[in-house]
């Protein structure tokens, strides 16, 4: 499986010998992981269960797994492993590509579940996600919010709209354009509809305070 994790899709025949069925089970062992690990942790006076998922949607993001795959070196194996007929530009863009990290470190955890079993994988997930948790419990990113409150005093509201989706479902991309009065102001890309929201609300928010 070592080899399997870092294995595109495009890299071969046979769809089975690539990382994918094994970052949808990474992808469910990491969600359980993240939440037996906050669920303890967390006073149920102060987090409800609508803050837990935040907090949760936020540590195990689309760009927290890409952050983790860079630490771990992801990126070097994921070069390492292309074919050399396919090395190059192609390769390169797959090892900077957020969906591409994250799926990878999702297989990964999928692979070492199979291999060593639950305990010994929450133990790893918890540790290496550790920075993203933290961050998520200090500062909760709202950005549709925050971007929305600054907007109010404006007497204006922004839109979001989906402009393309990539991908297979369990591995799809999306992304959103913030509009206010029409225009564009911002665009952002996530795994999910609501990770692109938020990125595009992100951008918007950090082009506001440039300006």
């Amino acid at each position: 499986m070592a080899r399997q994790v870092v294995t595109h899709s495009s890299w071969t025949e046979r769809r089975e010998e690539s990382y994918e069925r094994l970052a949808f089970l990474g992808d469910s062992v990491l969600g359980l992981a993240i939440t037996t690990h906050l669920y303890p942790r967390l006073q149920a006076d102060a987090y409800g269960a609508g803050r837990l998922t935040k907090i949760r949607a936020q540590a195990v993001s689309g760009r927290s797994c890409r952050a983790v795959a860079e630490r771990l070196g992801i990126p070097e194996r994921l070069r390492a492993a292309a074919p050399p007929e396919l090395a190059g530009p192609a390769t390169e863009a797959l090892a900077r590509t957020e969906r591409v990290l994250a799926s990878v470190i999702e297989a990964v955890i999928g692979a070492c579940y199979l291999e060593f079993g639950y305990e010994k994988v929450f133990a790893a997930v918890v540790e290496a996600f550790q920075p993203e948790i933290e961050q998520a419990l200090a500062h909760p990113a709202d950005f549709k919010s925050a971007l929305q409150e600054r907007l109010a005093r404006r007497g204006t509201v922004v839109a979001y709209e989906v402009t393309a989706e990539e991908g297979p479902p369990h591995e799809r991309t999306f992304e959103v354009v913030a509009r206010v009065d029409g225009e564009e102001i911002s665009r952002g890309s996530g795994r999910s509809k609501k990770d692109a929201e938020q990125a595009a609300a992100e951008a918007a928010l950090e082009t506001m305070t440039a300006a």
